[in-house]
């Protein structure tokens, strides 16, 4: 226990040193984490935390997804629905497609091990995506548009997961039963997330003390999630949909402005906390992945996660191109390019039976293709945002900015 304590504060240690070392260089915050976690694998004090399924699905996954969730305004969600919900659903579809013929065509995956890494890998992670725009200044529709689509990404994904792996197992089921299972899954996680942060906020609102209330916003983000499984929902789509409702809960109270604002600013360093560990230990397990000779299946991984981003993204978009919600050329080029893997891909990834045929090359391929997405989009985004015109005059460095 005590070995576990010291190693958290290494690590938090180092996370805010990052923070400071990045704001001065002005680089992405993910970037400098992924990056120091690495280095601090090979120094003589590293980090030696296992990054396990259940750490990130079930301890890191639930605040972070709520806290992304918490910021988003439901008035603008509701108004590009129709956009990021197509992109979240056909567009994740096309994008897993494209990935899993790739790999079965061109690496000679069987087509079970291409079809699940198709799924798990056209996760995009809301995380990295909301990071790195906070940190560019960006806003208006187009942060609305790229944060909505990668919560909402989230969630099919982990569905879509589910179904696939059941399917490759050998699952019993008629199509109607899968079709069935699929409109719980997401049904299911949406009814337990509004359930529970509905009857949180109701207890809430009998106390004026906000470490109560931030208390009750914990419970929500965990207990959402938690409720969702057990029903064999998707916990995932229930923390994003308390997140929604928690965040865009108004109460009446002369004292409810204050208390919002310390909720907020406890969930801002939550969001910090579990962020600064998750890309740390993303960064220390990176460095221990051995390549060898599969260097051209991690080639040929980023070469089809990036097609299938593109077939996902531009036609979808196409559909609304003669409608109010028609996407510009611009947005839609961030959105290719900022569909960035994380936590979540890793966490299926690390789902995967230690028994199933090349689950080993699968997990090493999954985490390149994730470090691939963290470093090079991530350092590029940017200089994208600015040749596009999609930056502020002057934005202002990470953690000085209000959400």
């Amino acid at each position: 226990m005590r070995a576990d304590l010291a190693q958290l504060g290494l690590l938090l240690f180092v996370s805010a040193l990052v923070a400071m070392l990045t704001r001065r260089l002005r680089m992405p915050y993910t970037v400098g984490l992924v990056l120091a976690g690495i280095g601090l694998y090979f120094s003589p004090v590293h980090a030696s935390l296992p990054l396990s399924r259940e750490l990130i699905y079930s301890v890191f996954l639930p605040p972070l997804v709520f806290e992304a969730a918490l910021y988003m305004r439901w008035s603008e969600f509701k108004r590009n629905l129709p956009v990021v919900g197509l992109l979240a659903t056909l567009g994740l579809a096309l994008a897993a497609l494209v990935t899993a013929v790739g790999m079965h065509v061109a690496v000679g995956w069987s087509w079970g091990a291409a079809a699940l890494f198709g799924t798990l890998i056209a996760a995009t992670d809301p995380v990295s995506v909301i990071a790195t725009f906070k940190d560019a200044g960006v806003h208006g529709r187009l942060r609305v548009l790229v944060e909505a689509e990668s919560l909402l990404n989230d969630g099919t994904a982990a569905v879509a997961f589910a179904v696939a792996s059941t399917i490759v197992s050998g699952g019993h089921g008629t199509v109607v039963a899968v079709a069935v299972e699929f409109v719980w899954t997401i049904a299911g996680g949406i009814v337990c997330g509004a359930a529970t942060a509905f009857a949180m906020a109701a207890l809430a609102g009998r106390t004026g003390d906000r470490l109560i209330r931030i208390t009750f916003s914990t419970l929500t983000a965990y207990g959402s999630f938690m409720l969702a499984e057990h029903w064999h929902a998707s916990g995932v789509i229930a923390a994003l949909t308390a997140g929604l409702a928690t965040g865009n809960y108004r109460a009446s109270s002369p004292q409810a402005a204050e208390q919002r604002l310390a909720i907020l600013s406890f969930w801002e360093y939550v969001g910090f906390a579990i962020n600064s560990l998750v890309f740390l230990l993303i960064g220390t397990h990176e460095a221990q992945l051995h390549l060898g000779n599969i260097w051209p299946a991690v080639a040929a991984a980023i070469a089809f996660v990036t097609l299938g981003r593109a077939v996902a993204i531009y036609p979808s978009c196409a559909l609304f191109a003669r409608t109010r919600l028609r996407v510009d050329p611009a947005h839609q080029h961030v959105l290719f390019w900022g569909g960035l893997r994380g936590a979540l891909a890793l966490a299926l990834a690390l789902e995967l039976p230690a028994a199933r045929p090349g689950r080993d090359e699968v997990v090493t391929v999954a985490f390149a293709v994730v470090a691939f997405s963290i470093v090079v989009q991530g350092l590029t985004m940017v200089p994208l945002l600015r040749r596009l015109g999609q930056l502020d005059e002057d934005p202002l460095p990470p953690f000085d900015r209000a959400r």
